[in-house]
């Protein structure tokens, strides 16, 4: 509890009214949202998972989804956008938690003022973590990375980019290996190409690689193609609760503009408000039922994870479950606000206009639907990934 209270107030109510009011223009414009950025950093945010022992405030993952909930309510893109930091350093504190030591040397960096960001996403790989259509070759010093990554995120200011690629002649047989691009490094160019539906505030540009030097104390992980270890799976621990739990905040945000919609729409054939009227009343239960698993739902799952509960091959598929979960009913929760709230959602002075915009790209995070089923179902049947059926 001590530590909720503290992140509590890192991010006062105050900021939070701050960043809400600066999110349709950041939206509008297609403008990264730097002064929200420069606030969070100010007051310790970019830290809050980083254990105590090495200044940070300590927060766990289940602490930190429910800050991140919270900042979403008010500014879903900001959120997103800082999720992508707070993911690479909650991997790093919880392995060192572990004994693993082997990113520690993020966390000192996190402290320091570094900024990590991800860069996993790739046309065509829909298993960015185990697969890469980036190729990684190893040279003096280092590794040299060339591809195209995309949804680079937080692209004005990360210092440390979170990349992968496919080593073909490593040692033993191909390798996925894992490692961080320093920003003053030679061989790669941001893309601007970000101008999409929604989130656009992430400013989330590509990232072409030719031939990107990644010196070797960047370098994380070295593992068999497909494969996964402790490393691999607190990457979708952290990156998708984090991305359940924004959007989570936002179906939070659609309840509440419904209600005070419903409530203040008048009709000539009513005396009272059309909060009164049978169907709005039952449109309104139809979203309550749909949010109310979601909290208690994303709640359990974190809070095993941070308990370390042991759910061995299974934590992949559990993590994938309560992310869709949440990003199917966020999307069907605002369209229902909007339904609800009438035509004057649809203008684009509307909050719930931005935010059906928003909660669409829910749905494009990994694991997309067609990838979360094959996971989730095989896992339960005890078939292996990259097994696949044979006909004749």
């Amino acid at each position: 509890m001590d530590t909720m209270m503290m992140a509590q107030r890192t991010t006062s109510d105050e900021m939070l009214k701050r960043f809400a009011g600066r999110v349709d223009t950041y939206d509008r414009d297609n403008r990264f949202f730097q002064e929200d950025f420069d606030d969070l950093r100010r007051v310790g945010y970019l830290t809050i998972n980083v254990p105590k022992e090495l200044g940070g405030q300590g927060l766990n993952l289940a602490e930190v989804c429910r800050e991140q909930r919270r900042l979403a309510y008010h500014a879903p893109a900001t959120a997103l956008g800082i999720n992508m930091h707070l993911y690479w350093v909650g991997v790093a504190a919880d392995l060192w938690r572990a004994g693993d030591r082997s990113m520690e040397w993020v966390l000192k960096e996190a402290v320091a003022g570094q900024v990590f960001a991800s860069g996993h996403a790739e046309r065509g790989n829909d298993i960015p973590l185990l697969l890469s259509t980036s190729t990684a070759t190893k040279v003096e010093g280092g590794f040299t990375l060339t591809g195209r990554k995309l949804f680079g995120s937080l692209s004005p200011v990360w210092t440390r980019y979170g990349l992968h690629g496919i080593w073909a002649d490593a040692p033993g047989g191909p390798k996925v290996v894992h490692g961080f691009l320093p920003r003053n490094a030679k061989g790669y160019r941001i893309i601007d190409t970000w101008d999409t539906l929604g989130m656009r505030a992430t400013r989330s540009d590509d990232v072409l690689l030719e031939a990107a030097f990644v010196p070797d104390k960047y370098m994380v992980r070295f593992l068999p193609v497909g494969g996964l270890d402790a490393f691999v799976v607190a990457v979708f621990a952290w990156a998708l609760m984090g991305f359940a739990n924004i959007y989570y905040g936002m179906a939070e945000r659609a309840r509440d503009l419904a209600i005070a919609s419903v409530k203040a729409k008048t009709s000539m054939g009513l005396t009272r408000s059309m909060a009164y009227h049978p169907g709005m009343q039952h449109g309104v239960a139809d979203l309550i039922m749909a949010l109310d698993p979601i909290g208690p739902h994303l709640d359990q799952v974190a809070l095993e994870w941070s308990a370390g509960v042991d759910h061995g091959a299974a934590w992949p598929a559990r993590i994938i479950s309560a992310k869709v979960h949440a990003v199917e009913a966020c999307f069907k929760i605002v369209d229902l606000a909007m339904e609800l709230s009438g035509g004057n959602s649809m203008f684009k002075t509307s909050e719930l206009e931005r935010l059906f915009r928003d909660a669409r790209c829910g749905r494009f995070h990994p694991a997309n639907a067609i990838l979360a089923h094959e996971i989730v179902g095989k896992t339960a049947l005890g078939i292996g990934l990259g097994e696949r059926p044979r006909w004749g």
